[in-house]
């Protein structure tokens, strides 16, 4: 795992590179979505601005939290990443509550009629490719990274594959005469955007809320095992997983 300075650099280079790529799906997806009058399609396209927010707030919580260590906050300043994390599982449910707002109203017949083309498939498509080859190296490089940032991001990454594959599954139903398919596959989509959500919150609050990180015997065993130590007692873990302190 990298570790020191390095490793945020590391992060920051991946965060940028997701943060143009998303920007790019999203003007794809909003502007043909707006043309077409396609509800899910423009709901992905917002979507796929929060992910270009989330990288932003990735961003900065990490430029918090490289700072070292100071009179204040002798353990570092990491746990700004944890942060970060946790505001982009909260977009992500912001998100879900936008693409489902918008679904009821196709539903209730608030918006215009669909309008699919070969385009539409083209675009949708070509951005779903995009994103699941991001997903797929974005997860390992927070993996390797042990970024909490970078994982939860890819999070948010793989919840916009899934709103595509929804959208193109609705683009489908519309082009064979179901029209209400718009609006229910982007309910399902807000549906499935709202379950990682909470996956990305459950995982930040390990750190946030101080739970042990390393199995207590564990520990003790390793201090045991050193040259002159008898025993150790009452072992404490905590912090991200990439700087797990230890007393």
């Amino acid at each position: 795992m990298v570790r020191g300075p390095d490793r945020y650099r590391s992060i920051r280079a991946v965060l940028w590179i997701v943060l143009l790529l998303n920007l790019g799906v999203a003007i794809a997806k909003l502007a043909y979505g707006t043309v077409s009058h396609s509800a899910a399609m423009q709901a992905d396209g917002f979507h796929s601005l929060f992910d270009g927010a989330s990288n932003v707030i990735g961003l900065v919580g990490l430029w918090f939290a490289s700072r070292p260590p100071d009179d204040e906050h002798p353990y570092g300043h990491g746990k700004f990443e944890s942060f970060a994390a946790a505001l982009i599982g909260v977009m992500l449910a912001f998100a879900a509550y936008s693409v489902g707002r918008g679904a009821i109203d196709s539903l209730l017949g608030r918006g215009l009629p669909t309008e699919v083309t070969a385009i539409s498939f083209a675009v949708m498509l070509g951005t779903l490719s995009a994103n699941t080859i991001v997903t797929v190296w974005e997860r390992r490089a927070g993996r390797r990274l042990g970024s909490e940032v970078v994982m939860a991001d890819a999070s948010h990454t793989l919840s916009d594959v899934i709103v595509s594959i929804g959208v193109i599954v609705s683009l489908l139903l519309v082009r064979m005469g179901w029209q209400q398919a718009d609006g229910i596959v982007a309910l399902l989509v807000a549906l499935a955007i709202l379950r990682t959500a909470w996956g990305v919150i459950r995982n930040v609050m390990v750190t946030l809320a101080d739970a042990a990180r390393l199995p207590a015997e564990e520990v003790r065993e390793y201090a045991r095992s050193v040259a002159g130590v008898i025993d150790c007692h009452a072992v404490r873990t905590r912090g991200p997983e990439a700087q797990v302190y230890v007393d």
